[in-house]
């Protein structure tokens, strides 16, 4: 990605902003806090479903933090880009960008 867009400085919204920054760290440290009891699954020989279980619910809560911060970058940083004179190269960048995060 070529844009920065977190948080958002010194437009309308900041402490909106802000609130989402945290809200999506709170997210991934608890994400992170899921890979560490899957690693002590593994450690501890737990069956085998249980364990891939909790990898589809880490990999489903990384994929909500993924789309929560596209629809922040979409609703921000596009938005506010696609104003300006360049809006193809910004298409583009968001289509790249969805191609990617959807593999």
């Amino acid at each position: 990605m070529t844009m920065r867009c977190i948080p958002h400085r010194g437009t309308v919204g900041d402490n909106e902003m802000e609130r989402d920054k945290e809200d999506l760290l709170g997210r991934l440290r608890r994400i992170e806090g899921q890979v560490r009891g899957i690693q002590k699954m593994i450690e501890e020989d737990r069956y085998c479903v249980d364990i891939l279980l909790q990898i589809s619910a880490a990999r489903a809560a990384i994929q909500k933090v993924g789309l929560s911060l596209f629809r922040s970058h979409t609703r921000g940083c596009v938005a506010t880009a696609l104003r300006g004179e360049d809006s193809g190269r910004v298409i583009d960048e968001l289509i790249d960008t969805m191609e990617k995060f959807s593999s």
